[in-house]
């Protein structure tokens, strides 16, 4: 059990680069984010690598460190560049492997990653923690995708679908000393939202929620007062910004010391005038197109993300 005080932010990421990046159909069913495409798997791939590349400068322009692993071509991995559903990395070194729902989205999980961050990069790694059995007895939960971490605070907010199942949740919060608060969450057709992070994101001032898809006012209720509670501003947006991905944003610090937060070109277009004026009072605004990513494969930048937490050695 883990008790250190973790920073809400990272100053690295871990970012995978795609090698044969295409729609998923196996993911399809439970992201109603994700739509079918019309061209070729190879345009797929070509432009989500080139989108890839523009996130990646960005953040290092931004002062963010950027891990860039290489994908493999085999075994296809057609998400590998949405590393934060496999993997998560916290301040007193442990690394965290996460049961997902999609059968060929479980090979992402590498080990030779995980010894490339202490070998290549200087990240010390304490202790790893496996969850991934879970898949066996069909529970899953698909990392910070599946989970918004309340760092500072030791919070797990997840709302329960296919890809998020209670059992594990609490696996988690036993193992890494993490209050859990769950809930449901719909799309404006009743739909189950698949994960947490393109409702909601917290940053170290600032949180970005989705309320009218929590349908349950108790639970609602409970979100916003534990976000009020922790000193956050809470910033509402509206169920056809979420569909946008307003929700998928991500705060990172840079080697300055500058909060940074990072969403697409969509999502930073989404925001109305006040919205853009809260969220810039709490840090600045960073942004680049990635809608091929987007429309193809159900995820936006934040997913693209897995924040490095661990310490140097």
């Amino acid at each position: 059990m883990t008790t250190q005080k973790e920073s809400q932010l990272a100053t690295a990421v871990l970012m995978i680069r795609p090698a044969r990046f295409e729609s998923n159909p196996l993911t399809a069913a439970s992201n109603r984010f994700q739509h079918a495409q019309d061209i070729s798997v190879e345009a797929q791939q070509e432009a989500a690598v080139s989108q890839f590349d523009d996130l990646r400068r960005l953040l290092q322009d931004n002062g963010i460190q950027v891990v860039c692993i290489e994908d493999t071509f085999e075994p296809h991995t057609p998400d590998s560049i949405f590393p934060n559903n496999w993997i998560s990395f916290h301040a007193d070194g442990t690394v965290v492997l996460y049961p997902m729902e999609a059968t060929n989205r479980r090979p992402e999980r590498r080990d030779d990653i995980i010894d490339d961050l202490g070998s290549k990069y200087g990240f010390h790694v304490t202790r790893t923690i496996d969850l991934s059995a879970h898949e066996l007895d069909g529970r899953y939960l698909e990392g910070t995708g599946s989970m918004v971490l309340d760092r500072a605070n030791r919070i797990a907010y997840a709302c329960l679908s296919s890809r998020t199942h209670l059992d594990v949740l609490g696996d988690f919060a036993q193992q890494l000393d993490y209050e859990v608060l769950a809930f449901d969450a719909t799309d404006r057709t009743g739909v189950p939202i698949y994960h947490t992070n393109v409702l909601m994101n917290i940053g170290e001032t600032l949180a970005i929620i989705c309320a009218d898809a929590l349908p349950r006012d108790e639970q609602k209720m409970a979100v916003l007062t534990s976000l009020q509670k922790t000193g956050h501003t809470v910033l509402s947006i509206s169920p056809a910004q979420m569909e946008a991905f307003a929700g998928n944003m991500l705060e990172l610090r840079n080697a300055h010391g500058e909060r940074l937060l990072a969403m697409s070109e969509q999502v930073s277009d989404s925001l109305t005038k006040k919205q853009r004026e809260t969220v810039e009072a709490h840090s600045k605004v960073i942004s680049v197109p990635i809608d091929d990513i987007e429309n193809s494969a159900g995820g936006s930048v934040r997913c693209m993300l897995a924040e490095i937490h661990l310490p140097k050695m």
